[in-house]
């Protein structure tokens, strides 16, 4: 029953906070796949990612605060 809603859980926050694919995310804040990749593999810039085996797979959440972290000037 608690692995249930352990999963209930995750595909609720799922729809609510998308994960997406270093494709998606490269395209989401206009960069290359091999760009986003070099960065996660130097650690340039931090973006938090989940990784299980090869699979990396991006919040959108945390997409979202990057480019926030990233606009210069005027008013957020």
């Amino acid at each position: 029953m608690e692995s249930q809603s352990a999963v209930s859980t995750i595909l609720r926050n799922q729809s609510a906070d998308p994960l997406f694919t270093p494709i998606e995310t490269a395209n989401y804040i206009g960069v290359t796949e091999k760009t986003l990749a070099v960065w996660r593999c130097t650690g340039r810039y931090n973006i938090p990612f989940i990784k299980v085996g090869r699979l990396v797979k991006y919040r959108k959440s945390a997409l979202d605060t990057f480019l926030v972290s990233r606009t210069h000037g005027g008013e957020v």
